[in-house]
């Protein structure tokens, strides 16, 4: 192996109360200390065409009279489409120089803003609300029954309450969410992504079992 490119998380920190961010943290720096090449790439908000998060925003956005936004729901986002992640990942693996930058677009929204846009998108009439990140996690638990997966963890809606998937780097890519979610509204929603599934399926079914779904 002659470089390595990894593809963290914008905001790592090994003093980070969140296992994900503290783990990607960790994961910096065993690259860094190994003595091979590396690109660190720290994405944010990622979305495309096969995007779990913004597709089951939708599909929420569509089925339900309500969506519950966690707290005050400004705290922020900034989008960065899978294309250009891609793209700067293979740009990266072609030089020699290390390098850890941050992959984001070119907007930045609050969260509120975000749903509000994929609802006026995708013609839902459901009311926002701020509801107590609490109240929320238990509102998902109940919705994970329906959809025979994990919705949200309560370490994600406290995550993205606390800023954590904003850059304050100059963007490096440049395809805007509002532009695509324009030309896409249409795919969105249309049916709910599992998360279970798409990440875990082929374990289980090596494994002997099968996630209904």
């Amino acid at each position: 192996v002659k470089r390595f490119v990894h593809i963290s998380v914008t905001n790592p920190d090994i003093d980070s109360p969140f296992a994900y961010f503290k783990g990607k943290a960790i994961m910096e720096q065993t690259l860094i200390g190994s003595g091979l090449s590396y690109a660190i790439i720290r994405p944010t908000l990622i979305f495309g065409k096969e995007d779990i998060l913004i597709n089951n925003i939708a599909w929420i956005l569509k089925r339900f009279p309500v969506y519950a936004v966690f707290g005050d729901g400004e705290y922020r986002v900034q989008p960065v489409y899978a294309g250009d992640l891609a793209k700067l990942a293979v740009e990266l693996s072609k030089t020699s120089e290390n390098i850890i930058c941050d992959a984001v677009g070119p907007e930045t929204y609050t969260f509120r803003r975000l749903v509000t846009l994929i609802k006026n998108r995708v013609g839902s009439s459901a009311k926002i609300v701020n509801t107590n990140p609490k109240m929320a996690f238990l509102i998902s638990k109940i919705l994970n029954l329906l959809v025979r997966d994990v919705v949200v963890t309560r370490e994600e809606i406290y995550g993205l309450m606390a800023d954590t998937i904003v850059s304050n780097e100059k963007p490096r890519c440049s395809t805007s969410f509002s532009n695509w979610l324009e030309k896409n509204a249409d795919l969105l929603g249309t049916n709910y992504v599992s998360e279970l599934n798409r990440h875990f399926k082929k374990i289980n079914e090596d494994a002997g079992y099968r996630i209904s779904g």
